[in-house]
């Protein structure tokens, strides 16, 4: 069978996706809520998502990050709640960049071994790991126990007598304790439960915390769970580093290796391309760059360049949300995928939630389209809102318009979020966590997901019908193999097509073997019928001659529809139901 070219990211949150426990106790222990562990991606879990059209997993918070839990007697040092969200804690304040955590594993002595079994198990079931590095900030209490021989850890070699060094690791306020955050009237860590005086936490001198907070105490709205490390820029923005040269946007990541070779570099980019290859060499595929933005681009040519040396095929996807910033981060910071968060998915949320035009679509892809294929498309992430939320849209089914435009307007990778093709709603008051995201900071069970999941059948044994019915447009639209170039049909037809309106959205996917035309209907109270308008240079690129063709949906396969075409310009009929999508293959 022929390869996809598509990816598509499955995002699952490690944690969550195998705990079977319903109870959702608010700041519930492990114990009470329960905690999914690495072996509960079993061959059949691991199929089913393969089936499901994904080409990799983002294992979403598995470097050892802190918590609160007791983990002493296998050499883990306590983790104090005052710096801790939630009890099960933030995967985005890693304790430890070169083990797992051992919440995850059934024995977690073996944690690390458990985990490079499931990087095993996830290869032979097709599938590539993706994993996350967070290179801005690391936990307070950052403390590697598993570090190689002769790795010296963050902070560890720092003057701390000094704000800022090129070689520290962190920044500083010398002569300054930290101080916890002044917190809201109806919070307090683990609900309130008392915190013993040795569970305090302590840090002297105060380090600036993870989103550049430079006060020793804090902000309750600040990362104050997190320090940020220092990439050689100064207090006042001077960069401690060379700079690339302008026309390095042009070159090569072997010729942006080569241009780092020999040069004298921060000790924190050292220490991050120690940890990059450390997990390559554990056979993880790729990386998911938390924040990528509030680091140097130039820091990213180095750690991409040194990653793509080592595998070509490595998979380097960057969160980022400054549109100004993209070029730069792809070409100069040798980034293969960008969050496409700013513009399609905070427009198509627009559409969505709130019944905006999509006229905004098609200047979106007119703005990237040379970077189209670099920004990976989303509707749901471990940091957004549930779909099924009532803070989103309410139910699942009224975003599937926009998931066909996300998956196929362009070559770009798109990424689901595990519940997503369910319908999870994110209900559920974890403590730390607020209901219409699924939390990342507790122990919860995840229902939508759970029934799908059916007591690690996962056969979907407890879905609701609906449910069954979304995952299947998910299985479909997920697997479907659209490639070519992109055109637009939207402005055209607004301007020639009589009923054709700013609720519908249409373009065509191609070359001259494959011909897809692709129409959306975002409202869900209208139909719609009109004769959408192919311009001639569609039919002139697809090498139409005059004539009838056939239109066939390739999503259910049971609708069809003529595209007639004179003159070189073409025409097709489309009646359209609410909240439908049509996939139509064009064929003689």
């Amino acid at each position: 069978m022929k390869e996809r070219n598509k990816k598509v990211v499955y995002q699952v949150f490690t944690r969550l996706f195998g705990n079977t426990n319903t109870t959702n106790e608010p700041w519930g222990t492990k114990e009470q809520n329960g905690v999914g562990k690495f072996s509960d991606f079993t061959d059949k879990a691991l199929q089913e998502i393969k089936d499901l059209g994904a080409t990799h997993i983002w294992f979403t918070g598995v470097p050892h990050h802190a918590l609160v839990g007791d983990y002493t007697a296998f050499g883990i040092s306590n983790d104090a709640p005052e710096v801790v969200k939630g009890r099960a804690g933030s995967p985005y304040a890693v304790k430890d960049y070169y083990n797992v955590n051992p919440d995850l594993a059934d024995n977690p002595a073996n944690r690390l071994e458990e985990f490079k079994a499931l990087i095993e198990r996830t290869h032979k079931n097709g599938l590539k790991v993706i994993i996350d590095i967070v290179p801005n900030h690391v936990a307070r209490n950052y403390e590697s126990i598993s570090k190689p021989h002769g790795v010296r850890g963050f902070g560890e070699d720092d003057d701390t007598s000094v704000a800022y060094h090129v070689n520290n690791n962190f920044y500083y306020n010398p002569g300054e304790f930290f101080q916890v955050p002044d917190y809201p009237h109806d919070f307090r860590p683990l609900n309130g439960e008392p915190i013993a005086e040795n569970q305090k936490f302590h840090e002297f001198p105060a380090k600036w915390t993870g989103n550049g907070s430079r006060k020793s105490k804090p902000d309750f709205n600040d990362w104050y769970e997190t320090v940020k490390l220092n990439f050689g820029v100064q207090p006042d923005g001077t960069k401690d580093f060379p700079e690339l040269p302008d026309d390095f946007s042009d070159k090569d990541y072997k010729t942006h290796f080569q241009f780092w070779e020999g040069k004298n570099l921060p000790n924190t980019w050292l220490k991050f391309r120690d940890i990059a290859l450390f997990w390559l060499d554990l056979g993880v595929d790729g990386f998911r760059f938390d924040m990528a933005e509030m680091v140097p681009v130039e820091f990213w040519s180095f750690l991409n360049s040194n990653i793509k040396m080592k595998n070509s095929d490595a998979f380097l996807l960057a969160e980022i949300y400054n549109p100004k910033a993209y070029r730069d981060y792809i070409r100069k910071g040798k980034m293969d995928y960008l969050y496409d968060k700013v513009q399609l998915y905070d427009t198509l949320r627009g559409i969505i939630s709130h019944g905006r035009s999509t006229d905004a679509i098609a200047p979106i892809q007119k703005e990237l389209a040379d970077i189209s294929e670099n920004m990976l498309h989303f509707l749901e992430n471990h940091d957004e809102q549930r779909i099924a939320s009532t803070e989103f849209a309410g139910y699942a089914e009224k975003a599937k318009p926009a998931m066909v435009v996300s998956s196929l307007i362009s070559d770009a990778p798109v990424m689901i979020y595990f519940g997503q093709e369910v319908g999870e709603k994110g209900a559920e008051r974890g403590g730390f966590g607020s209901p219409s995201r699924t939390s990342i900071f507790d122990y919860v069970g995840v229902p939508a997901h759970q029934r799908w999941m059916n007591n690690k059948e996962f056969d979907g044994g407890q879905l609701s019908d609906n449910e069954k019915q979304l995952r299947d447009f998910y299985k479909r639209l997920l697997n479907l193999d659209v490639t070519g170039f992109y055109a637009d049909l939207h402005d055209h037809n607004r301007k020639y097509s009589e009923f054709y309106n700013n609720k519908v959205y249409a373009f065509v996917r191609g070359d001259a073997e494959n011909r897809w035309v692709i129409v959306v209907n975002f409202s869900e109270q209208d139909g719609f019928g009109f004769d959408l308008q192919l311009p001639q240079f569609v039919a002139g690129s697809w090498f139409l001659n005059d004539g009838t063709y056939t239109a066939t949906d390739a999503l259910y396969g049971n609708e069809k529809t003529t595209l007639h075409v004179r003159n070189g310009q073409g025409k097709m009929r489309v009646d359209i139901a609410p909240l439908q999508s049509f996939v139509f293959k064009i064929e003689k």
